[in-house]
């Protein structure tokens, strides 16, 4: 008899675990709360002049426009960014391919195999230095004499295709950058069925088992019903249903904050090639070259530079797990002393890359914000044999972020693809 498996969120967890399931006998349905992805970054010639005049408003407007761009504050001073689409946040991404793996030894979590097998599915490459901006290869140069060890990011990226519009995190419109729904392509389409649009308010759980899961699709109410359900609905999202389940989930959240150093360089365009080119690491972030666009469109401080002048470094930091969501969706977290001391420090650094680079002041720092949402529903050392928290029902498995422990400080989408592909064998071995 053949297996059936429900997969709430369609990102880098859950059509990775999709395609394992899939292709080992379940049929899969898909539980999508957001729409078709559709890219914006054709409109933005448009949309950002209103910017320069503080027409746009505040960062909300952009899920008027843009609704695959959800946004929440957090706090006064710190942005919460989330995708809400078919793809998830993978359609928004920056296509950066690196393996994080901060804390995971800590709890006995190898994913080394899972590892080198997304890559090999994703295949990915550095841009040759000649798709380079000069400004942004001066800036390399520089983090080397400073001996700060820079290195090319890998990227998905297909660079025949690439436009170099700078806008990856408003989609791709060349098609080059890879995402999640490309992991569809290795499933028979009788094996998957898919709906968007579709919320997931809550879990029946009877006996230690998720009996249905009640959504909405509109004003319609639906019920599905499988015998695997896996959550891979983000941070947030997994959180919110499991809440709202009333099973128990932790007040750790963090979200990878990320600070972007703003400088001006007259004609630096930097938005006219592929961004976070190269990086370098450090014990608790990263730095690497970035526009912010939610600074660029809706931060007053940067509105006198325009996006032909405006450079920018960030600092990704591996923040603090001190955030909570309630059953609502309402997002909680201060910046604390430890992190504001450690974005500090990055941005001194960013700032003398900037300086030795001949990149002129003033420097101004962007909006904090951050969109890589996870901790809530960690694991710990008694679990990874079974890869699913004890407390979970029987059938119920979790396969985003919220299983990870620890902010990372450098982009996710290779380690929530791995970790979905090791939860997914997990549920074969199981069933």
């Amino acid at each position: 008899m053949t297996k059936t498996a429900i997969v709430v969120g369609s990102g880098a967890g859950g059509l990775a675990v999709t395609k394992e399931l899939a292709n080992n006998g379940f049929e899969v349905t898909i539980i999508e709360s957001g729409s078709d992805f559709s890219p914006l970054n054709r409109r933005f010639q448009f949309v950002y002049p209103l910017s320069r005049f503080g027409l746009l408003g505040s960062e909300k407007t952009i899920s008027r426009f843009f609704p695959h761009m959800q946004t929440s504050r957090a706090s006064k001073n710190l942005l919460v960014v989330w995708g809400n689409t078919f793809g998830g946040s993978t359609t928004l991404s920056c296509g950066n391919i690196l393996r994080a793996e901060r804390g995971l030894s800590e709890i006995g979590l190898n994913l080394t195999s899972e590892f080198n097998e997304i890559e090999s599915c994703i295949g990915t490459k550095t841009v040759p230095f000649e798709n380079w901006r000069p400004l942004t290869l001066r800036m390399f140069k520089a983090a080397k004499e400073l001996d700060l060890d820079p290195n090319p990011t890998p990227k998905a990226v297909d660079i025949t295709k690439c436009a170099s519009c700078g806008l990856c995190e408003l989609g791709c419109a060349k098609n080059a950058k890879w995402d999640a729904r490309r992991f569809l392509d290795a499933i028979p389409k009788n094996k998957v069925k898919f709906f968007t649009r579709t919320v997931v308010e809550k879990l029946v759980i009877i006996n230690n088992q998720v009996k249905s899961i009640e959504a909405r699709q509109g004003k319609n109410k639906l019920i599905f019903s499988s015998d695997v359900v896996v959550l891979a609905a983000g941070g947030l999202g997994t959180s919110i249903i499991l809440k709202n389940s009333g099973i128990e989930t932790s007040d750790k959240l963090w979200i990878d904050i990320v600070a972007t150093l703003g400088g001006v360089s007259k004609g630096a365009n930097q938005l006219n090639e592929l961004p976070m080119l190269w990086f370098t690491k450090h014990e608790d972030y990263m730095i690497s070259p970035y526009i912010d666009l939610l600074s660029l469109w809706f931060y007053k401080p940067w509105r006198n530079v325009s996006s032909k002048d405006r450079v920018g470094l960030m600092i990704k930091l591996a923040d603090s797990s001190n955030g909570a969501i309630s059953k609502d969706g309402k997002i909680t977290k201060e910046l604390t002393k430890s992190d504001a001391n450690k974005l500090d420090e990055g941005l001194k650094i960013a700032q003398e890359i900037m300086e030795k680079t001949g990149i002129k002041k003033p420097f101004i720092t962007g909006m904090l914000n951050g969109g890589h949402l996870g901790g809530t529903v960690p694991l710990t050392i008694s679990d990874i044999n079974s890869m699913k928290p004890s407390h979970l029902p029987e059938n119920l498995w979790i396969a985003d972020l919220s299983l990870i422990p620890t902010s990372q400080g450098i982009p996710t989408i290779l380690l929530t693809s791995a970790l979905a592909l090791k939860v997914a064998r997990k549920i074969i071995e199981a069933n």
